[in-house]
């Protein structure tokens, strides 16, 4: 990757860290398209590595709004699904990978704006963890179920435990992934080179998340995710 197109994921990467940070989804949304346009060898571990730290430090700050009983079915059914992902990912080749995140993203976002509210039971927290553990192993996008059960919780219950989920199923997909040769190690070290912007971003939503209006950063994040979607798909 030249220095140029590096310098453009960083900076990619600390505006969705901030997002994230202060709404609690739209990392992957935001950063997978556009790593997606510049590399798409870099999906999924670049984008897994690169959210664990952020999702640590997420959780680890809005640890009293966790809800543990939902982590806890979400997780399980994250972690029995992710064996599944990462047979897709031995099936779809490099080159139609953009087509699948794209695709995933459009979807993704399609369903955030017109699913109904509904009161989340286990059915759904299990529903959500494995459709997240399908599509975060395979593009590395999973956060749009989650939201889904979360949508309508108060905004510190979904970033925590949003991150909770997140930071669990990372750690399990990166781990199958990098133990079954679907993604060399090779591949962490441009998460080192973007280290310095996920910090930088989720820094400064430290200071930003209790004043930022949760709807409008959510119409944001899915328009954005709609529009980029749509450009990796066209593009590949």
């Amino acid at each position: 990757m030249s220095a140029s197109a590096l310098l453009l994921l960083a900076a990619v990467v600390a505006v969705a860290a901030f997002v994230q940070g202060a709404s609690g989804l739209g990392f992957a949304l935001i950063v997978a398209p556009v790593a997606g346009l510049l590399n798409p060898g870099l999906l999924p571990v670049m984008l897994l590595a690169a959210m664990i730290p952020l999702n640590l430090y997420i959780m680890l700050r809005e640890r009293g709004a966790l809800d543990l009983r939902g982590a806890a079915w979400i997780s399980v059914a994250r972690i029995a699904a992710t064996p599944g992902g990462s047979l897709l990912l031995l099936v779809i080749p490099e080159r139609h990978l953009g087509m699948v995140v794209g695709l995933a993203t459009v979807l993704a976002a399609l369903a955030s704006v017109a699913a109904p509210a509904f009161t989340p039971g286990r059915g759904a927290y299990m529903g959500a963890g494995v459709i997240t553990g399908l599509t975060e192993t395979t593009t590395g996008v999973g956060g749009p179920p989650l939201a889904l059960v979360y949508q309508h919780r108060p905004p510190s219950e979904l970033r925590a435990t949003v991150a909770l989920c997140f930071l669990v199923g990372e750690v399990v997909s990166l781990a199958m992934l990098l133990s079954t040769g679907q993604g060399g190690t090779e591949l962490l070290r441009p998460t080192l080179l973007i280290l310095p912007a996920v910090v930088a971003g989720v820094v400064v939503s430290r200071f930003a998340h209790r004043f930022i209006d949760a709807s409008r950063m959510r119409v944001f994040v899915l328009g954005f995710a709609l529009v980029s979607g749509v450009v990796l798909m066209l593009g590949m």
